[in-house]
C-alpha cells in the first residue's frame, strides 16, 4: 500500500492551486475536492476543473484523488460520472455512515473499469468517518470492500454532530479518533488523522501529528502547503528508529535460529510485540522511500 503521510485537500475549482500541487509540492496525496471546499454554485465548474487536471497534469509521485460529494446529496453520481473516465488513483467518500455506501461507489467504479477494459481494483477508495452513526457503524464500514484502502477521521464534522465544543486538547473527539485507528488496524487499513485547522501554527501541528503517529495513524489530512513538510516528517521514521528496528529484527532472527525463545537487546527483553513494532517501523520507512522495497 502506498504512503499517505499527508493528504492535501485542494478546492476543485482552484485551477492554479491544483497545478501547483501537481507541479511542485511533492506531497504524498493530492485530493481535489468537490465537496466542502467548493461553494454550492461552483460545483459544475469544479468538476470541469478537476477533469481537466486529470487529463492534462502530471502529478509525479503524488497520488491523485478526488473527494466527491456525500452519498445522498444528489451530486455524487454526477461527480463520479465526470471524473471516473479520467482514471483518478482513488475516490475519497465523505460522511460515510455504513458499508453499503462504499459498495455503491465501488460498483460505479467497477462499471467504468469494465467499460474501458481496465484492470479491476486499480481505482482505490478512502472513506471519511465524521458522524456519530459512522463511528457506531465502523465495523460495517471497515469491512466494506476490498477496494477500500484507508479510513479517515473527520473531527470537525464529528464534533458538530455531537454538539461538542472543539478544544485544543481534543478530548471531545478522542474516543472516535481512537476508534477509527483501532478499526483500521483490525481490518488491515491505513488510518488518516484529523485536520489541524490552524495552518499557520506548524509547532502544534507537528505535536499533534507526532501524537497521531504514536497512536498508530499512518498519515494526516492537511489543508495548506505549509503543513506538508512537518506532517510528512512526523510520519517518517528517523534514522535512529530505523537502525534500532533493524537491530531488533536481526537479534530476533538470530535467536530463532539458535532455538532461543526470548532475547535481550540493550538491556531490554525482546518479545513478539516489540518485534511487530520493529516490523511496522521498517514498513513505514519503506513506504516513505527511506528503505528499498522488499
Amino acid at each position: 500500500m502506498r504512503a499517505r503521510r499527508a493528504l492535501l485537500y485542494m478546492p476543485g475549482d482552484a485551477k492554479g492551486k491544483i497545478e501547483k500541487a501537481a507541479r511542485s509540492l511533492n506531497v504524498d496525496s493530492v485530493c481535489m475536492d468537490l465537496e466542502d471546499g467548493v461553494a454550492a454554485n461552483q460545483k459544475e465548474k469544479a468538476r470541469e476543473t478537476v477533469v481537466r487536471a486529470l487529463q492534462a497534469l502530471d502529478f509525479g509521485r503524488s497520488e491523485k484523488l478526488v473527494r466527491i460529494n456525500r452519498i445522498g446529496s444528489g451530486l455524487e453520481a454526477e461527480d463520479l460520472a465526470a471524473v471516473l473516465p479520467h482514471r483518478p488513483d482513488g475516490i475519497v467518500i465523505p460522511k460515510v455512515e455504513d458499508g453499503g455506501q462504499i459498495d455503491w461507489v465501488s460498483e460505479q467504479i467497477a462499471a467504468v473499469e469494465r467499460a474501458n477494459g481496465w484492470p479491476g481494483g486499480h481505482i482505490r477508495l478512502i472513506a471519511i468517518v465524521e458522524s456519530a452513526i459512522g463511528i457506531v457503524n465502523l465495523r460495517s464500514i471497515a469491512a466494506g470492500h476490498p477496494r477500500l484502502d484507508a479510513l479517515v477521521f473527520g473531527a470537525e464534522d464529528f464534533a458538530a454532530d455531537l454538539g461538542a465544543t472543539r478544544t485544543r486538547a481534543g478530548w471531545e473527539v478522542f474516543y472516535a479518533r481512537s476508534a477509527v485507528v483501532t478499526y483500521a488496524a483490525a481490518f488491515g487499513l491505513q488510518a488518516i488523522d484529523m485536520v489541524f485547522v490552524n495552518y499557520k501554527d506548524t509547532v502544534n501541528l507537528k505535536i499533534e501529528a507526532l501524537q497521531a503517529a504514536q497512536m498508530g495513524f499512518s498519515g494526516k489530512q492537511i489543508i495548506h502547503p505549509a503543513q506538508i513538510a512537518p506532517v510528512q516528517e512526523a510520519f517518517t521514521p528517523g534514522d535512529e528508529d530505523i537502525e534500532h528496528a533493524q537491530r531488533v529484527l536481526a537479534a530476533f532472527e538470530q535467536a530463532q535460529a539458535r532455538g532461543d525463545g526470548a532475547i535481550g537487546l540493550d538491556g531490554v527483553m525482546i518479545d513478539m510485540p516489540l518485534v511487530k513494532a520493529a516490523q511496522n517501523v521498517l514498513e513505514r520507512a519503506r513506504a516513505a522511500g527511506k528503505l528499498p522495497p522488499l
